[in-house]
C-alpha cells in the first residue's frame, strides 16, 4: 500500500493547520474555559513525554529488551506517583521564583551564573540528538509511505534527498508555529491545548492500532494466546533481556527523565499549573502512560505475525499497511507525526529560553529607548529558528546511520548527568556550584567521549591514555557509559561538595529551596521608601515605560497600590519584580538589575527574623502539616491568639522599628487596623501614636507612666512599657544597652488609663469644690457680724438725728446691708450641698432659683455682661432641693453667659402639663459644634481655655436632673437660618401637691383683676 506525495503532504499540511487552528481559537479565547482550563487538558499536554521515540521507538525497544521496555513507563509513572515528595518541592520553588528553564533552577539554587551557561550547553549536546529522532522518525515515515512501492527498501539515504527536503519543509512549518505561539511573555494557553490535543490523538492512534493489531491480525486474544504458544520463541524474548544488567540501567534512566528533560520541565512547571495539584497529577499520569503501553507488544507481535519488512521501531505504520487499512495507515502516520510535532516545538521552546537567558541576555544591551518587550520577542523568534536549523543540520550530518532507539538513549542519558544536581536542589544542601560544575563536566566529557563522537563519526573504540589498549566505545557499551559517566559525576560532585565551602550566597539559596523559605527568614531592609520609587530606580535599566509597566503588574499580582510604604510590602514587591522579571530575560539578567538598583541594605544583625513571612508561610501551608510540625503550629496559634485576644494593647517592633504584631486592643486603641499597619515603620504611622511609640522606643527608660496625649480634641493618659526580645546576650546590662542601641527586637505594651485619671481628677476637683464651701460659708459667718453692726448703727442714726440728709444716707446704709446681708445669704446657702434623698424633697418654685442665680451671676462684673430674661412662670414648681436647684441654673446661666455676645440676651422660659414642667434656657451666641454635642456632658470636658473652665458643669447638672427623675437634652442651634444659637431643656416631674392651692391663688388673683 502506498500513497502519493502530494496525498502525504496535504495530510501533514492539515494536521499542522489543525494544531494551528486549535492554538488560535484557544488564544482568542473562543474555546470554553471548562476546556482549556480543565486538568484532564493540563494532564495531556504533558504527553509531549511521548514522542516520536514513544510512538515508534519504544517498539525497538520492546524488542530489544522485552519486558524491560516498560521501565521507560515505569521509571516516569513512579516519579510522577511520588510527585509531591519527587517533583512538589521543585515545582513550587520554581512557580514562587518565576524559574522557567533548568538552567534558571540550577542558578537560583547555586548562585552561580556560570552553571546557567554550562547547563545549557550541556543541554543543547544531549537534546540535539532528540531533536534528531523527531525529524528521522518523519522523513523514515513519509519515505515509507510514498518513495518506495516496497518497504523492505532501505530507508538509509546518500546526500540530499527529496525526503530530506520534505523534512526540511516540516521543521519550518514548525518554526512558524513555534514563532506564533510560544516566542511571547505570557503562558501559552494555544500552546497547552494544541499539545494536549496531539496527546489525546497519538494515544488514540497506538490504541487504534494494537486494536488492530489484536482483533485484525490475531483475531482476537484467544488467537493472540494460541499464537504466543505456537510461537514460544516470542514470549522467550520478552524475558530474557531483563536479566541483563542493562535492563536496570534502562530503569535509571527514564526516571530521570521526568525531570531531566527540558520540554518536560517546561511544560510541565513553567507552562503548566497542574504540578501544584498533586494529589491529580499522581494517579492521572501514570494512568495516561498506562494507556500508551498496553498496545505495545501487541503491535510488535502483529509485526512479527505479518512480517513486516520494516525495522521494528516502525512497525506502528508497518502493521496498518501490511493490514490493507487504509484510515489507520493514515491515522498512524498522523500519530506519529503528531508525537513529533509536540516534542519539537516544546523542545525548542525551553532550549530557546536557556540560550536567551544565559547566553545572550548577559552579554547583549537592550536598547531602552524601545519597546523591551518587542526586542525580546524578535531575539526569541531568531533563537528558535537557529534551533529548528541546527536540528536539521545534526539530522542530515547523521544521514541515518543510527536507529530511533540510539539516538534516544543518547540525548537521555546525557539528561541524565543534571540528576545529582537537581537531586541536591531540594534534598542536600551542602552541594555546591563548583561540586555540580566539576561533576557536570566531567559526566558530560564521559558521555561525549563514549556515545556523541562515536554517533557522529561511527568509531568503536579508542586508544587509552596510558598503556597499548584500546577502550570500546558506542551504542554497544551504552550501559557502561552510563554507569561510568553518572558514578563519576555524582562522586566528584559530592567529593568536591564536601571538601570545598559554599560562599554566603549559594548557602542562603541552598536553605531557600530546602526548606521553603523557613529555615532562613532573615528580615532584609531596602533603601526604598515608596512603590512609586521603584518605578524611578528600574527606568535606568530598563526605560521609563518598561519600568513602570512591570511595577504596575507587579502591584497587581500582589493586590497593592502605588503609595504603598510599608517595609514588608515593599520586600514582596521587590521579591515579586525580580521574580518577573526572571521570566521575562532569565534569572542572571534579572538577579544583576536588582542587584544594582534596588539591593538589599547589609543586616546589622545575621539572626533577624522576618516574622511576616514565616507566619504568611504557615498560614499557607497549614493543612500540609502534620504530626509534630502540625502539634507545634497549634501552640504557635495558641499563643498567637491569647495575644491578639489580650485586652491590654500590645505590638512588636523589629530592631529597625518595623512593626511586626499589632494585636485587636492595639487597633481598638490607636484606630489602626492591624492589617494596614503590620509590616510598616514607626515612622509611617498616625500622629499622635507616631512620635509616642517612636520616642519611647528610643528612649532609656522602660516604662512611662501617665503621659498625656489629645485623641479626638479630647486628652487621654497612657501608660507604656517594653521589654527586649533578646538575643545572643542576655543579662540586664546587655538589655539596658539594647534599648539604647537598638539591637534587640522590642515588645511594647499601652494602658490607656484615661478612666482612672479622670476619677481622680473628679475626686480632686470634688475636695476643691468642698473646700471652697467650706470656706465660703466662714467667710460669709464672719461677714456677718461687721455687717449686722453697720446696720445697727444705721438704725440708731434715724433716732438721734431729725437732719433729712442723714436720714437718707441711714437708709441708704440700711439698703446696702441689706444687700450685702442677702449677698452673704446667698453664698452660704449655694456652699451647702443640698438633700440627696428624694424623701426630703420639697416644693421648689424655679421661678426664685432662677432670679437667685441671676443675681448671684450679676455680682461678677469682670464677665461679660449679657441681659437675663426670667420668663419662668410663678407656678412652675417642682419637687427637689432649692441649693441643687440654684447651683444648675448658676451653671446653665453662666455657660450661656460665656457663650454669647457682650449685651446679648439669655431667655429662661417654661411650658407645663399635667406631669412635668419644661425649662429652657436659650442664649444667641454660636451655637455647639455637631462633633461637640454629644461629649458636652461628659465630666471634664470642656472647649473653654485652659484656667476657664474644668469640664464639670455641665455634668453636675445632668448628675442632679437625673436624681430628680428629669432629663436634660441640647437643642444646636435654635436658630437653623443662621445656624446660631444653644438651648438646653430641662424637664423635671411636677410637684402634685403644690397644684391646687396654686390652681386657686391663679384662680383668687384672676378674680381680684375683675373685681
Amino acid at each position: 500500500m502506498t500513497f502519493e506525495l502530494t496525498h502525504v503532504a496535504l495530510i501533514g499540511l492539515a494536521y499542522l493547520l489543525l494544531i494551528f487552528g486549535i492554538a488560535t481559537i484557544t488564544e482568542r479565547g473562543w474555546l470554553p474555559r471548562a476546556i482549556t482550563e480543565h486538568p484532564i487538558t493540563y494532564i495531556l499536554s504533558l504527553g509531549i513525554f511521548a514522542s516520536a521515540w514513544a510512538f515508534y521507538g519504544v517498539i525497538d525497544l520492546a524488542f530489544q529488551f522485552g519486558y524491560g521496555a516498560l521501565a521507560y513507563y515505569l521509571g516516569t509513572g513512579a516519579l510522577f506517583l511520588f510527585a509531591p515528595v519527587a517533583l512538589g518541592p521543585i515545582t513550587e520553588l520554581a512557580r514562587r521564583h518565576q524559574v522557567h528553564s533548568l538552567a534558571d533552577l540550577l542558578v537560583f539554587r547555586y548562585h552561580s551564573h556560570g552553571i546557567g551557561a554550562l547547563t545549557t550547553l550541556c543541554m543543547l549536546l544531549g537534546i540535539l540528538p532528540l531533536m534528531a529522532l523527531q525529524i528521522q522518525a518523519i522523513a523514515d515515515t513519509m519515505h515509507i509511505m510514498t518513495v518506495s512501492r516496497d518497504p523492505a527498501l532501505p530507508i538509509v539515504g546518500t546526500g540530499l534527498t527529496f525526503k530530506d527536503l520534505m523534512a526540511l519543509a516540516y521543521c519550518g512549518m514548525l518554526a512558524l508555529f513555534t514563532i506564533l505561539f510560544g516566542s511571547n511573555r505570557e503562558r501559552h494557553r494555544g500552546l497547552i491545548t494544541a499539545m494536549a490535543f496531539e496527546s489525546l490523538l497519538k494515544v488514540f492512534a497506538l490504541c487504534a492500532i494494537g486494536l488492530l493489531a489484536v482483533y485484525g491480525v490475531f483475531d482476537g486474544f484467544d488467537g493472540l494466546d494460541e499464537w504466543l504458544e505456537r510461537n514460544p520463541e516470542n514470549l522467550a524474548l520478552l524475558h530474557s533481556p531483563i536479566r541483563d544488567g542493562a535492563a536496570h540501567t534502562l530503569l535509571l534512566v527514564f526516571v530521570a527523565t521526568a525531570v531531566t528533560m527540558p520540554h518536560i520541565f517546561h511544560m510541565g512547571v513553567a507552562e503548566n499549573p497542574i504540578l501544584r495539584n498533586t494529589r491529580t497529577v499522581t494517579w492521572a499520569f501514570p494512568l495516561f502512560l498506562l494507556f500508551l503501553a498496553l498496545p505495545i507488544f501487541p503491535i510488535l507481535w502483529a509485526g512479527f505475525e505479518l512480517s513486516v519488512p520494516l525495522p521494528a521501531q516502525y512497525f506502528t505504520l508497518g502493521v496498518p499497511i501490511l493490514s490493507g487499512s487504509h484510515s489507520l495507515t493514515i491515522l498512524a502516520f498522523v500519530g506519529g507525526l503528531s508525537a513529533s510535532t509536540g516534542a519539537m516545538v516544546v523542545i525548542t521552546l525551553a532550549l530557546s529560553t536557556m540560550v536567551m537567558n544565559h547566553w545572550i541576555l548577559p552579554f547583549l544591551r537592550l536598547r531602552r529607548k524601545q519597546d523591551i518587550y518587542s526586542q525580546l520577542v524578535w531575539l526569541r523568534r531568531i533563537v528558535v529558528a537557529t534551533l529548528f536549523l541546527g536540528a536539521y543540520l545534526f539530522y542530515w550530518m547523521l544521514d541515518n546511520r543510527q536507529s530511533l532507539f540510539h539516538l534516544a538513549l543518547v540525548a537521555f542519558i546525557e539528561t541524565l548527568q543534571f540528576l545529582p544536581g537537581i537531586f541536591a536542589i531540594v534534598f542536600w544542601t551542602r552541594g555546591n556550584r563548583r561540586g555540580l560544575i566539576i561533576g557536570l563536566t566531567a559526566g558530560t566529557v564521559v558521555w561525549a567521549t563514549g556515545l556523541l563522537v562515536p554517533l557522529i563519526t561511527g568509531i568503536s573504540t579508542i586508544a587509552v591514555p596510558f598503556g597499548d589498549g584500546e577502550l570500546g566505545v558506542g551504542m554497544d557499551h551504552w550501559s557502561q557509559i552510563t554507569l561510568y559517566s553518572l558514578g563519576l559525576n555524582t562522586l566528584l560532585f559530592v567529593g568536591v561538595s564536601l571538601l570545598t565551602r559554599q560562599t554566603e550566597e549559594e548557602a542562603y539559596s541552598a536553605e531557600l529551596c530546602a526548606a521553603d523559605e523557613l529555615s532562613h527568614p532573615v528580615r532584609q531592609a531596602l533603601d526604598v521608601h515608596s512603590a512609586d520609587e521603584f518605578k524611578t530606580r528600574l527606568a535606568k535599566p530598563l526605560g521609563k515605560v518598561t519600568a513602570s509597566r512591570e511595577v504596575d503588574i507587579a502591584l497587581k499580582q500582589l493586590n497593592l497600590n502605588v503609595a504603598e510604604r510599608r517595609p514588608y510590602a515593599l520586600r514582596r514587591l521587590r521579591d515579586q519584580l525580580e521574580a518577573n522579571l526572571s521570566g521575562l530575560m532569565g534569572i542572571h539578567v534579572a538577579g544583576e538589575i536588582m542587584d544594582n538598583h534596588l539591593p538589599y541594605k547589609l543586616a546589622e544583625a545575621r539572626d533577624t527574623v522576618d516574622i511576616n513571612l514565616i507566619e504568611n508561610r504557615l498560614s499557607q501551608y497549614r493543612s500540609h502539616l502534620t504530626g509534630m510540625a502540625a502539634e507545634l503550629n497549634n501552640l504557635r496559634l495558641y499563643h498567637r491568639k491569647t495575644l491578639q485576644e489580650l485586652p491590654m494593647a500590645v505590638c512588636s517592633l523589629g530592631r529597625d522599628k518595623e512593626i511586626l504584631m499589632w494585636n485587636r486592643a492595639m487597633a481598638n486603641l490607636t484606630q489602626i487596623p492591624s492589617e494596614v499597619v503590620i509590616g510598616s515603620h514607626l515612622d509611617d504611622l498616625a500622629q499622635p501614636w507616631c512620635e509616642l511609640l517612636l520616642n519611647f522606643s528610643e528612649g532609656e527608660d522602660a516604662h512611662l507612666y501617665r503621659h498625656e496625649i489629645a485623641l479626638n480634641s479630647r486628652p487621654h493618659w497612657i501608660s507604656l512599657h517594653k521589654a527586649a526580645i533578646e538575643g545572643p546576650v542576655t543579662g540586664r546590662r546587655a538589655q539596658a544597652a539594647a534599648f539604647r542601641k537598638s539591637e534587640y527586637d522590642q515588645v511594647i505594651l499601652l494602658e490607656d488609663v484615661t478612666e482612672t485619671q479622670l476619677l481622680e481628677q473628679e475626686l480632686i476637683h470634688s475636695e476643691r469644690l468642698a473646700s471652697v464651701g467650706r470656706l465660703a460659708a466662714g467667710v460669709a459667718h464672719e461677714i456677718g457680724n461687721p455687717i449686722t453692726g453697720i446696720a445697727c448703727l444705721s438704725q440708731n442714726l434715724r433716732y438721734e438725728s431729725d437732719n433729712p440728709e442723714i436720714l437718707e444716707t441711714a437708709e441708704q446704709i440700711l439698703s446696702q446691708t441689706d444687700r450685702v446681708s442677702k449677698i452673704v445669704q446667698s453664698l452660704v446657702s449655694y456652699s451647702h450641698s443640698g438633700q440627696n434623698k428624694k424623701s426630703a424633697f420639697e416644693a421648689v418654685a424655679l421661678r426664685e432659683c432662677a432670679a437667685e442665680a441671676i443675681s448671684l451671676l450679676s455680682l461678677q462684673k469682670e464677665k461679660t455682661q449679657v441681659h437675663f430674661d426670667n420668663l419662668v412662670a410663678a407656678n412652675a414648681i417642682v419637687a427637689g432641693d432649692t441649693q441643687q436647684m440654684i447651683q444648675v441654673f448658676i451653671n446653665l446661666l453662666s455657660n450661656a453667659r460665656d457663650a454669647s455676645e457682650p449685651e446679648g440676651r439669655v431667655i429662661l422660659d417654661s411650658d407645663e402639663d399635667d406631669d412635668n414642667i419644661t425649662v429652657t434656657v436659650t442664649d444667641q451666641g454660636e451655637g455647639i459644634s455637631p462633633e461637640h454635642i454629644d461629649q458636652i456632658l461628659e465630666p471634664f470636658f470642656t472647649t473653654k481655655d485652659p484656667g476657664e473652665g474644668t469640664g464639670l458643669g455641665l455634668a453636675m447638672v445632668y448628675s442632679i436632673i437625673d436624681d430628680h427623675g428629669g432629663t436634660l437634652d441640647v437643642i444646636s442651634p435654635v436658630d437653623t437660618a443662621n445656624h446660631r444659637g444653644a438651648q438646653l431643656v430641662i424637664k423635671l416631674p411636677r410637684h402634685l401637691e403644690s397644684m391646687l392651692p396654686i390652681d386657686d391663688m391663679i384662680r383668687g388673683d384672676a378674680t381680684d383683676k375683675a373685681d
